[in-house]
């Protein structure tokens, strides 16, 4: 009886918690559809991730990279004082957002003439200018210090309508390496102890705007094959109720079927995933098994005493607030049974919250089955066609590489012409002096 009454208890926990996640998440989404004014003591941390100023961030930028931004500051600003003195008869219906993102006509006169009349042409001066255009005009552009597996940095300059997809092709040119579909831009949450792979669809600004001000997150360029193994792999996802080696023996052609069932059709089919996960309680390091089942809209646990039907799960959490992050020795940190964790939290949360929901895999396979089941229940149809854009761009990298090799090695079949100072070798039988 005392068990049944812990259980119910435990019940009831679940209830509020879930009704305390979706007040936080109707206040987030409201807070996103509020007017995007950036005040102007924020705005600095707007256009810089991963440096200690703006100033330092755009020193770090490459000189076409600082001529283009500042280039294209100027086209909008002068764009933006043209349709101001279009439109003076209309000037009284501008609405407050609209002025604060215009500067002031005087001032755009005399930076246009300016502009005119001395371009900049050291690098300060380019800065200068940079972050006199930045404090005129409503752009949202990241300054991103993009770190590599070796230890480097690149620095990027990332607009608002770039997806990471984009990105990741300017990395490819920056850093010449292959193209593979592997390749990916992982944000760290070093006091979560967490990290996430950005999707491919993504607009990279819109998370990176999510991070506090005096955060210590960092942007890595990595390679996981992990990334898209669902569809290198699908019988691991849609047939993982059979023993492993079983499944080894899996053809290139069933793995196509497998892709053209579940993804080409109507709808995406998601794996049937269920099993036993240790769920953490909510201000405690005390870990307690659930079983839960994976559906297209979200995770649901199955209560004490009810069966696995439809009518008797619970919902556990729904997908289209949250995302999923991997977890970095959460044994020591939570006492979690085994380190192969993950969480789901909003992305707007950067510190602990009570919000946040932690859940612990009793292996590695375990934990790659339910994150990336996760995903594609979360994202669908949009993560196949990232993964089909990043083989099309693969593809097209060995095409090029192929021909450049080709080429080189037709030229190196033919004889060089022999440089300036050749001196040719003596006739067979002439003594040189």
């Amino acid at each position: 009886m005392k068990e049944t009454e812990k259980m119910d208890d435990i019940d009831a926990m679940f209830s509020d918690l879930l009704g305390e996640m979706d007040h936080l998440s109707q206040s987030l989404v409201s807070a996103a559809d509020a007017p995007d004014v950036v005040p102007a003591s924020q705005r600095k941390s707007t256009f810089s991730i991963g440096f200690t100023d703006l100033n330092e961030s755009l020193n770090e930028l490459e000189d076409h990279d600082l001529d283009a931004l500042v280039a294209d500051l100027g086209s909008n600003s002068t764009t933006k004082a043209s349709s101001g003195t279009d439109n003076q008869t209309a000037q009284s219906a501008v609405t407050q957002e609209s002025v604060t993102a215009l500067p002031p006509p005087s001032n755009n006169a005399e930076s246009s003439r300016e502009l005119n009349t001395h371009k900049p042409q050291t690098k300060a001066d380019k800065i200068k200018l940079a972050l006199e255009k930045l404090k005129e005009a409503k752009v949202r552009k990241l300054i991103v210090k993009v770190l590599m597996s070796d230890g480097s940095a690149k620095t990027l300059m990332v607009d608002e309508r770039q997806t990471v997809r984009e990105v990741l092709d300017t990395l490819f040119e920056k850093t010449h390496c292959d193209c593979s579909i592997d390749w990916t831009l992982c944000e760290t949450n070093p006091e979560l102890q967490i990290e996430r792979g950005f999707e491919d669809h993504e607009y990279l600004v819109e998370p990176l705007s999510a991070w506090t001000r005096d955060s210590e997150n960092k942007i890595y360029f990595v390679s996981r094959p992990q990334k898209y193994v669902m569809f290198k792999e699908p019988q691991l996802f849609y047939m993982w109720k059979k023993k492993k080696a079983s499944l080894k023996g899996i053809n290139e052609q069933a793995k196509q079927l497998l892709l053209k069932e579940h993804f080409e059709g109507s709808t995406v089919i998601v794996p049937d995933l269920e099993g036993t996960l240790y769920l953490k309680e909510d201000g405690k390091k005390v870990w307690k098994p659930r079983y839960f089942m994976l559906r297209a809209s979200g995770i649901y646990y199955v209560p004490k005493g009810k069966t696995k039907s439809s009518s008797d799960l619970a919902c556990f959490i729904h997908f289209e607030k949250v995302n999923i992050y991997t977890t970095n020795n959460y044994k020591q940190k939570y006492r979690a049974p085994t380190n192969f964790c993950f969480i789901l939290k909003h992305p707007c949360i950067q510190k602990e919250s009570h919000y946040i929901k932690f859940l612990c895999c009793d292996d590695q396979h375990t934990l790659l089955l339910w994150t990336n089941s996760i995903r594609t229940a979360k994202y669908g149809t949009v993560l196949y066609k990232n993964y089909q854009a990043a083989m099309k761009t693969a593809s097209s990298s060995q095409t090029l590489h192929l021909a450049a090799y080709k080429d080189k090695s037709n030229v190196d079949s033919y004889p060089h012409e022999p440089p300036p100072d050749f001196i040719p070798p003596p006739p067979p039988g002439h003594t040189q002096v």
